[in-house]
């Protein structure tokens, strides 16, 4: 079986780029400074958590998470306490999954950070739309 490691140093080499086309697709109003914010929270946020959960699928959710707040634009109706409820359930489900079927967690796990910021998101607008929940 050949080993991981180029892997996954390939996609954690894709990281800020993705950060990258959070901020300016979502046409954050300062993008690169949202860029560097998020992968300083990926690192302070994923580092810590992969070390509290032992497990690498947990932090990755967890900071990628974390830096999909920061470089993702943030309108009136959203709600940064509502993404970081959506990423730490995401998270939490990432830490089960890695220990319940771990071949399925590793390939549902990178989806669940900024899918959850999205629900929120989309949560955060049908609260405050009239009539809205």
């Amino acid at each position: 079986m050949p080993s991981a490691g180029p892997y996954l140093a390939f996609g954690l080499m894709l990281v800020p780029f993705v950060f990258v086309a959070l901020a300016f697709l979502s046409q954050h109003p300062r993008a690169p400074g949202a860029v560097v914010r998020a992968m300083v929270l990926a690192l302070l946020v994923g580092i810590p958590v992969s070390a509290l959960a032992q497990d690498a699928v947990t932090g990755l959710v967890a900071g990628l998470g974390a830096g999909g707040i920061a470089a993702l634009r943030m309108d009136l109706a959203h709600n940064w306490r509502a993404r970081a409820l959506a990423v730490f359930a995401a998270s939490a489900l990432g830490f089960v999954l890695a220990r319940v079927v771990p071949e399925s967690g590793l390939l549902l796990t990178p989806v669940l950070p900024f899918t959850s910021i999205g629900v929120a998101d989309h949560l955060s607008e049908e609260r405050r739309q009239p009539g809205g929940g």
